[in-house]
């Protein structure tokens, strides 16, 4: 399943700690945010209306977190193809760098790609282990029901992750859903 979303439809980031180690899964379970709701971060830009940044918000909040909306401020939205948003990354860091070259590669205004929103889970707050909400969905559905050993291996470039019985099994299966080579260990039991 492609782990990125694109839609045609001043960056701000917000640094997420690296996990050193992996965590068990009653621990990634405390960590991991409810799959219900999301919050939408409007970053400010001169160049685009209120209403405007209205209609985005609406748009963002239909969004699985992590996601970033990027838009060419010089183009009108409901148009142009460099209006792109990422979603289901692992962090908005990497949603936002999706976004931006998306937008970048496909923009014809004189104006850089800006990124306009951040959508992350309802709650937000900066926690060592944050997963996309497919990821999350999945933990909660299978990865605790599953019998050890057992690990979950995630893409921070892709927004991708892996499972299996065991770490091997989990980096293998990561990379295999996206060919990522930043695949790492973070959930194992």
């Amino acid at each position: 399943m492609p782990a990125l979303r694109t839609l045609t439809l001043g960056l701000l980031l917000t640094a997420t700690p690296a996990l050193a180690d992996p965590v068990t899964g009653d621990r990634a379970q405390a960590m991991l945010f409810a799959e219900q709701g999301v919050s939408v971060e409007l970053v400010e830009n001169d160049k685009v209306s209120t209403a405007l940044m209205k209609l985005i918000k609406a748009v963002a909040e239909q969004q699985p977190w992590y996601g970033a909306v990027a838009l060419s401020p010089d183009e009108d939205l409901m148009t142009s193809p460099a209006t792109v948003a990422g979603a289901q990354f692992h962090d908005t860091d990497a949603a936002a760098a999706f976004a931006l070259a998306g937008c970048e590669a496909k923009r014809t205004g004189a104006s850089p790609c800006a990124v306009v929103a951040l959508v992350r889970p309802k709650g937000w707050e900066v926690r060592d282990l944050q997963l996309s909400l497919h990821a999350t969905a999945f933990f909660n559905s299978d990865y605790l029901k599953a019998a050890s050993p057992k690990a979950l291996a995630s893409s921070a470039a892709t927004g991708s992750f892996g499972f299996g019985a065991g770490a091997d099994a989990a980096l293998a299966d990561c990379v295999a859903k996206s060919a990522a080579e930043d695949c790492l260990v973070v959930i194992a039991d």
